[in-house]
């Protein structure tokens, strides 16, 4: 690929973030980030006895990822986020314009089972029904594409470069071009 790109791979909990996002990462070799790693202790402990966050608990936290993004602009790089609604991937888009985002889409039943059998993870189960109830699917005028998480991480993360490469050309100017949905 020609131009780092800057990627946001965005869902609800459990449609494979974090997993799709580092596969991305190393095909594009580029740095790879964690949004909940830039969670404060806050608002871990709230997500963790089941309470759902709230757009002044998501302020510092997309703050926080806007700079990390911001600051791997010019040299590329990949980070799992929920960015669920188009507020918050606007907020993002501010730090780094040419943001391309991948939304991670999937049945309910699939992603429940997925968050079911995770462990280690303070995101309960429980959250699934807030976080789809935030969710605002990609708009036509966002620079992304929407991906079905049915085949696996490693068929994702395919798909994703294949949509990246599609996305490149032209790129002069990323955060106009349409979201161009499911391959």
């Amino acid at each position: 690929m020609n131009a780092p790109h800057v990627v946001v791979v965005m869902g609800v909990s459990g449609t494979g973030k974090s997993t799709v996002g580092r596969l991305l990462a190393a095909e594009l070799r580029v740095p790879y980030a964690d949004a909940d790693d830039f969670h404060p202790p806050a608002n871990i402990a709230k997500m963790s006895a089941g309470i759902p966050l709230d757009d002044v608990d998501r302020a510092p936290w997309l703050d926080a990822i806007g700079d990390w993004l911001g600051a791997h602009r010019h040299t590329g790089c990949v980070i799992g986020c929920s960015a669920l609604k188009r507020a918050y991937r606007d907020r993002l888009r501010r730090a780094a314009p040419e943001v391309l985002t991948l939304h991670l889409v999937g049945e309910r039943a699939l992603i429940a089972e997925r968050l079911h059998q995770r462990t280690g993870h303070f995101m309960p189960e429980a959250l699934l029904t807030s976080q789809l109830a935030d969710l605002q699917a990609l708009e036509p005028d966002e620079a992304g594409v929407t991906l079905d998480i049915s085949p696996g991480p490693q068929a994702i993360a395919e798909q994703a470069v294949a949509a990246l490469r599609r996305l490149e050309t032209p790129r002069t100017n990323t955060a106009n071009q349409p979201n161009q949905g499911t391959p």
